[in-house]
């Protein structure tokens, strides 16, 4: 028979070593993982939960997102959003058991989920708080509005419907004046003034598609395309 005091140091060699690898596991985790395994204060909850109801945009130009998952668990499948979409946190999820996640609705519809650590690590990156595509949507909307301007006032021209139909596809009708022109085509990107061997004052408008349009006593006489 063994003697007990070897077995009691037996014992006590593998609470040792059980501790060490515990030890060991701790230190190699990542921050985040630790952070994940309930160490949140109720205070750190209530500085999460501040962000609930804020609007938030992905902005990641090479692709690389945060890891959005399908459902509150370290288990659930990621999901992926599209790169410039916008989302909502509408909940902080978990805080009774301190696992919390942040509940989200992408503005396709889509809900979400993904962990305050990740979002923390992505914020000002690929997570920004300001839509990056604002001034693009805003030129957007004044180019629709001029448009809008511009076939609203064909409509109210005394053209006949043929005229109309053409000018609202930016399809001037010879017999229009400059004036008329501009509202239908816009600004050319330049103008040649010419004069005719009989006086006559002629002016050609070149567009950026390269249309060139002859003007003879300020109406329009005919359509060139210029061939690049």
């Amino acid at each position: 028979m063994d003697n007990p005091w070897k077995i009691h140091d037996r014992k006590a060699g593998n609470s040792t070593l059980v501790l060490i690898t515990l030890a060991l596991l701790v230190f190699l985790l990542p921050a985040g993982k630790v952070l994940a395994s309930n160490h949140f204060t109720d205070k750190q909850l209530d500085a999460l939960a501040a962000r609930v109801g804020k609007t938030f945009w992905l902005n990641a130009p090479e692709g690389r997102l945060p890891d959005f998952v399908s459902a509150p668990s370290a288990a659930a499948p990621s999901i992926r959003p599209n790169i410039n979409e916008s989302f909502v946190i509408t909940e902080l999820t978990g805080r009774s058991s301190k696992n919390p996640y942040y509940t989200v609705r992408f503005e396709s519809g889509k809900v979400a989920y993904i962990r305050p650590e990740m979002f923390h690590e992505a914020l000002n990156l690929t997570i920004v708080s300001a839509d990056p595509r604002a001034d693009e949507k805003a030129r957007a909307e004044q180019r629709a509005r001029e448009e809008q301007e511009r076939v609203e006032w064909i409509q109210a021209q005394p053209w006949s419907p043929v005229v109309k139909q053409a000018a609202i596809k930016k399809q001037p009708t010879p017999g229009l004046n400059t004036g008329e022109v501009k509202r239908v085509l816009g600004e050319p990107q330049r103008i040649t003034q010419l004069r005719g061997p009989i006086k006559v004052s002629e002016e050609h408008w070149f567009y950026p598609d390269g249309s060139v349009l002859i003007f003879h006593n300020g109406l329009l006489s005919k359509i060139d395309k210029v061939k690049n």
